[in-house]
């Protein structure tokens, strides 16, 4: 009995004796609206509670916490900040505490942790409070803007988060580089600093520049139909892109290879340039005097002024000879007749002047310069002479109604000769 009564008391003294803990206290600048229980945690693992709250008199907020015993007794550098969990609602605050190095020395029950080892959480309140009325407004919008910019996109909104996890990855990476080297960084925060300062200093029109925010997500959230459509088109575009990009290398091989065959002319090009930059010299007088007659400074001295006074020059004519205009008028459907055979009106022109316009050291004179079959191809292709009479065989008259474009064999492509859809008075059957 003697000795089972020894383990009790033992197993009660361990039980009891390694269950009871230690209290600390915590000096903050405030209480951030702390109360008696709430929970003291360590890596989001409760390890204590709050046990009482009292004002210093220096008016500073002394909160007495109880830890476990697991976790005492803390060492020097133990950290402790206020903070607000993820469901905020009144007076719903913890404790986070960072114990110190085990190596360090330890901290006695009931020692006090400065103000320099507390942090006091931050309040939106107290940030909302440094905005003035009219950045307040503007922020309010702006949240209001961005609430309606999603209505009716949820889906769509709910499929963009399946890659919130990649990009936080990715972003937990890019910061896990931006700090390995602590200088630059550090002079980055400094930089950073002056540039927040800076821009503090200019809230007036910060506070303009988040009301025009405003009304710009309201005018975005005006077209939630048009940027559904376009986020339905992006996967398209996209895969769109891939196979241009994926065709992308050969077509750098071929420009490649159009490269290396385009060596060889560089040199004849370089003759070209050198040989053409005389020519461009010439021309540019003649380019900036013709430049200078479409556009010369002062009025009714140009071209541009002419094209400009042509109606009212047209309006002068119609009303001081309203008989030729009325003759004009008349006469189109008459001249519009010749229009079709304008080919060959010119083509005649053009015949006519390789026999003639010949010119000598007197003057001008004509050269008519027949041509005639004198020959026919005979058998074996050979050419064989033909009589007068066989020359003129050829020829046909009483062709008075030909169509344009009949003066020659009949195109392959059936383009002549034109009847205009079978609207000009024409036989299309009178052809050489």
């Amino acid at each position: 009995m003697a000795a089972l009564g020894a383990v009790v008391l033992i197993v009660a003294f361990l039980v009891f004796s390694g269950s009871s803990g230690a209290n600390y206290e915590l000096i903050f600048n405030e209480a951030g609206q702390l109360v008696r229980g709430d929970q003291v945690l360590v890596g989001g693992a409760p390890v204590g509670s709050v046990t009482n709250i009292v004002l210093t008199p220096n008016f500073k907020a002394k909160v007495t916490m109880h830890i476990e015993s697991s976790l005492v007794p803390l060492h020097v550098g133990t950290v402790a900040q206020v903070r607000v969990p993820s469901l905020s609602s009144v007076a719903n605050r913890y404790i986070a505490l960072q114990p110190g190095p085990n190596n360090n020395p330890a901290l006695p029950a009931g020692s006090t942790l400065p103000a320099t080892a507390t942090k006091e959480v931050v309040d939106l309140d107290q940030l909302f409070n440094t905005l003035n009325p009219k950045t307040r407004k503007g922020l309010q919008e702006f949240i209001q803007g961005s609430a309606e910019q999603y209505i009716g996109a949820s889906r769509d909104l709910s499929t963009s988060t399946e890659y919130f996890p990649p990009a936080l990855s990715a972003t937990t990476h890019f910061f896990n580089e931006l700090v390995r080297d602590q200088p630059t960084f550090t002079s980055f925060l400094v930089e950073t600093a002056k540039a927040v300062t800076t821009i503090g200093a200019r809230k007036e029109p910060l506070a303009d520049l988040i009301e025009n925010a405003n009304t710009t997500f309201q005018a975005i959230g005006a077209q939630q139909e048009n940027l559904a459509k376009g986020l339905r088109q992006l996967p398209i575009t996209l895969r769109q892109g891939n196979r241009t990009f994926a065709d992308l290398p050969a077509a750098f091989a071929a420009l490649e290879e159009l490269v290396i065959a385009a060596r060889p002319t560089t040199g004849p090009l370089t003759t070209l340039f050198s040989r053409l930059r005389p020519l461009v010299q010439q021309a540019t007088p003649v380019v900036g005097n013709l430049n200078l007659a479409f556009n010369r400074p002062g009025p009714n001295n140009d071209l541009t002024d002419l094209i400009r006074d042509l109606p009212a020059l047209a309006q002068t004519l119609t009303t001081s000879s309203p008989a030729s205009v009325t003759a004009e008028k008349e006469s189109v459907p008459i001249t519009a007749f010749f229009g079709p055979y304008s080919p060959d009106l010119a083509g005649t022109l053009r015949t006519f002047g390789q026999t003639s316009a010949y010119y000598d050291a007197y003057g001008h004179y004509v050269h008519i310069s027949p041509i005639l079959p004198d020959f026919a191809l005979g058998a074996n292709n050979t050419l064989t002479p033909t009589s007068p009479q066989g020359a003129l065989a050829g020829l046909k008259t009483g062709e008075l109604r030909r169509c344009p474009g009949a003066a020659t064999a009949p195109a392959a492509d059936g383009s002549s000769p034109f009847v205009d859809s079978e609207l000009l008075s024409c036989d299309p059957s009178e052809t050489p």
